[in-house]
């Protein structure tokens, strides 16, 4: 395939086929030509747009948290859910939706790889905890469907525990591992004066990500 003219295009194309190829190869054993050789592009139609393959790999992670942030802001904004609710659901989302299957397979292990769990962590501070969980706290605690104090601590407590602590590409843990995490995190948030966020359905979804990786 000759190179796209249209710059947006041919980014389209590398991140799709890279997507693919670390999900059937796994990150590390995936290499730049594996990339150009799937692509039919030139190495130089590459390296245009990205100068390694952890580039790509972070433009990946960048696509795949803009599409979560749109469904994020899309439960933060539906006026039909009290605050617990919207909370609820935005986990519901995460574990469900079929980015978080792609992130887990297409991910190393963030241990091994630090700058990645670095993106991350930063994510959650800049982005998922003051946009969209601290203004789902603030509401259920003004709508009474939550009972805690100091929002913006919690949501970046909560957001921290869950993609790091019970993610699987930080700490493999096996099925049962898992389902103590998913309890524990339910009775920390419990003290703190949020009830039930993990339901069992949730859990079992924790549970079959980690089976996944």
């Amino acid at each position: 395939m000759a190179r796209n003219k249209y710059p947006e295009e041919t980014v389209k194309l590398i991140l799709d086929v890279s997507t693919i190829l670390f999900s059937e190869k796994g990150y590390d054993d995936t290499s730049l030509q594996d990339i150009i050789n799937e692509t039919k592009l030139s190495k130089g139609a590459i390296y245009h747009h990205f100068s390694s393959k952890e580039d790509i790999l972070k433009a990946i992670f960048h696509r795949l948290g803009n599409e979560n942030a749109e469904i994020f802001a899309k439960i933060r904004d539906d006026s039909r859910l009290n605050g617990i609710e919207k909370l609820r659901k935005i986990f519901q989302t995460a574990v469900f939706h079929s980015n978080q299957s792609v992130l887990l397979t297409v991910s190393p292990c963030l241990l091994n790889n630090p700058r990645f769990l670095a993106m991350q962590i930063e994510q959650i501070y800049e982005l998922i905890a003051p946009q969209f969980v601290e203004p789902i706290l603030a509401e259920g605690v003004k709508d009474g469907s939550i009972n805690i104090e100091n929002p913006h601590e919690i949501a970046e407590t909560i957001m921290i525990l869950t993609n790091v602590w019970l993610n699987p590409l930080v700490k493999m843990t096996d099925t049962e591992g898992m389902k103590k995490r998913c309890d524990t995190f339910n009775t920390l948030l419990k003290g703190l004066g949020i009830d039930g966020l993990l339901d069992n359905q949730t859990i079992s979804a924790f549970v079959q990500l980690c089976n996944k990786k």
